[in-house]
């Protein structure tokens, strides 16, 4: 099916920053343009990050203006203003609140098609503090919209539960990974512990956000119990957030030492892939993560909860292990587990874990079936 002639896409996202959500956006965004896309991007919050690299490669970037925590009807006058001015064919938001945005400003300037993603599967934060309020936002809106998808199957069955949006109107498409940008790399391992100081000690690795979501308390706790048994093992925490000082207060009063290292916001997380010997996640609630997908792309073991789409990423015994949310105790006997196997066996499960995301979680595949879900309402409004 072709596309229309000089086909235009806007992506409309909450805001632009160094997160899962965020990346997949940036990344649909780069690869659809380099189809044949006139792409643009809209972020409702004044952007904190990869501004510079979308327009760099011909992506432009709008900025609503908006605040975070304040309602402001000015945002969905802009964005109708928007939609009037680029005329796109496809209006793709992605996050609660752009989804919704966009939705209110479909009555404003109609667009041909309107998609509505949820990146998380228990979408709450400070403006909807409860799952019920959530889904009453959708429903009171889905006629807004064409579609709405999913990225876990564990958040459509949610959202079919408290109906949030019409059975035949819910669609699961995960998130995609660049599978080249993620890639084992042995030649990368001893040049980056080297470079951070790390010799032979078993090396763990989490990426996210220091943000309730992430229950780094949790996952500090667990360490420290690893530690009693394993104290060569190592813990690097990559990111930053809100809870960053109670998160190393907390490391602090664990007496972890230098056995714990957070290295704040990072551009070489392929190579910290490649530098780590298994990932470990403690989130308490998660969408589809990206960082799950880098880790199983780079040929990492991983440990994680079994929360969200974790369980569509990890398989049990083959490529990690699933623990229960909020609880140090289960979390850290999986990591014991881990360290626990000889270091093929941790290679076989990381390499399977590969397998299982080229298969399954390509950035490639997952924007053919964007496209072809592009095309299909295009087709279904008389467009292609």
């Amino acid at each position: 099916m072709e596309r229309p002639k000089n086909a235009r896409l806007l992506k409309v996202v909450t805001g632009l920053a160094y997160g899962g959500a965020e990346t997949q956006v940036v990344a649909l965004a780069h690869r659809l343009h380099a189809r044949g896309w006139a792409v643009q991007v809209a972020s409702l919050l004044e952007p904190q990050a990869f501004v510079g690299e979308l327009r760099e490669a011909g992506i432009p970037v709008a900025v609503l203006g908006m605040r975070r925590g304040q309602p402001d009807p000015r945002g969905v006058v802009r964005l109708a203003a928007l939609f009037r001015r680029y005329r796109p064919h496809v209006v793709h938001s992605q996050m609660i609140h752009a989804n919704l945005l966009a939705r209110v400003a479909r009555v404003l300037a109609p667009v041909p098609v309107l998609i509505s993603t949820a990146q998380n599967t228990l979408e709450v934060g400070r403006s909807f503090k409860t799952e019920r309020s959530t889904h009453l936002a959708y429903r009171l809106t889905d006629f807004l919209a064409d579609v709405t998808t999913q990225v876990s199957r564990e958040g459509c069955e949610r959202f079919l539960q408290g109906r949030a949006v019409r059975p035949d109107k819910l669609v699961y498409i995960p998130n995609g990974v660049d599978t080249e940008r993620f890639a084992p790399r042995p030649e990368i391992r001893k040049v980056k512990r080297q470079e951070l100081g790390v010799g032979e000690e078993f090396l763990w690795l989490a990426v996210g956000r220091l943000e309730e979501a992430k229950d780094y308390p949790t996952l500090l706790r667990a360490f420290a119990q690893v530690r009693g048994k394993h104290p060569q093992a190592r813990l690097w925490v990559v990111g930053q957030g809100s809870l960053q000082d109670q998160v190393k207060s907390l490391a602090l009063e664990l007496r972890l030492g230098e056995s714990v290292r957070f290295l704040g916001l990072r551009k070489d997380v392929p190579e910290l892939m490649n530098a780590a010997d298994a990932y470990v996640m403690s989130s308490a609630w998660e969408g589809m993560p990206m960082v799950l997908l880098e880790a199983h792309a780079s040929g990492l073991p991983i440990v994680a909860t079994d929360v969200g789409a974790n369980r569509e990423v990890v398989r049990e015994g083959v490529s990690g292990f699933l623990v229960w949310p909020r609880s140090p105790e289960a979390l850290a006997g999986a990591m014991e587990r881990m360290l626990a196997l000889d270091q093929g066996d941790r290679v076989l499960m990381g390499l399977r874990g590969r397998e299982w995301v080229e298969e399954h979680f390509s950035l490639d595949k997952i924007v053919e079936r964007w496209e072809a879900l592009y095309l299909s309402l295009l087709k279904r409004k008389g467009l292609v």
